[in-house]
């Protein structure tokens, strides 16, 4: 989930921290209980501008901060040849051995973003969803994104808004209140308003296009579209 610290975007505590949470990753009902809930949503967004932008051809697709492959194995099933890394060994571990259980060919690698540029890796598509607000510095780790897209190539980011409302509902609600998510999961000030995403993504060369809000659903616990920014959001940027 995390990149490299010589760009000053690797905090070491934030690995630790899902490494902790690995073995859990995939109970519905445990600490991952509001991604789970989300993905469905996220995946659909996504997959829709794919198809606009590339047609319905597997296209190869980067997810960074994968985890244990929540949104890596939904895209995979969509049709789109996964590739999925993370700095979390654990998470990758448990990765792996979800996606052999479920039979779907996903590429996990234990690894972080330089390790890729060295390789002289890029990708259509690069995914990074709920990620950003767990790095030290958010700029450098976007322009690191940036380098691994393909010309032409899309950039989808997810994250947390920094308003009263994401503070109540993200922060005081879901960690210390509900239970939903550890305590310490997230730190508000690192959330990030959609105007400085925006600033973010031009300063590292790509032109931020459309955003979504994600709302909980009234109808069976998910999450939905919406025009509402304030707490979840969810964005692509063009390269």
């Amino acid at each position: 989930m995390i990149i490299t610290e010589r760009q000053g975007t690797t905090d070491r505590r934030e690995v630790e921290k899902f490494d902790a949470l690995a073995a859990r990753w995939w109970d519905r009902t445990g600490p991952m209980r509001p991604l789970h809930a989300m993905n469905p949503a996220r995946t659909a967004w996504i997959m829709q501008r794919i198809r606009a932008r590339f047609g319905t051809d597997p296209i190869d697709l980067l997810d960074v901060g994968c985890g244990a492959g929540l949104l890596a194995e939904s895209l995979a099933r969509a049709g789109c040849r996964v590739t999925g890394i993370d700095a979390a060994g654990e998470a990758i571990a448990a990765a792996r051995a979800h996606a052999s259980g479920q039979g779907l060919p996903i590429a996990y690698r234990a690894a972080e973003t330089d390790d890729l540029l060295a390789e002289g890796a890029r990708f259509p598509v690069v995914t990074a969803l709920e990620v950003i607000e767990h790095v030290p510095d958010p700029q450098a780790f976007l322009a690191s994104l940036a380098r691994l897209l393909a010309p032409g190539g899309l950039l989808f980011l997810s994250t947390l808004n920094r308003t009263p409302q994401s503070f109540i509902i993200a922060k005081l609600g879901a960690e210390h209140l509900l239970r939903l998510l550890p305590v310490g999961t997230h730190s508000w000030a690192r959330f990030i308003t959609p105007g400085e995403l925006s600033i973010m993504c031009r300063n590292a060369g790509l032109r931020m296009g459309d955003m979504a809000g994600l709302v909980p659903s009234l109808r069976g616990g998910g999450f939905r579209e919406s025009r509402n920014l304030s707490v979840n959001y969810i964005g692509v940027a063009h390269a």
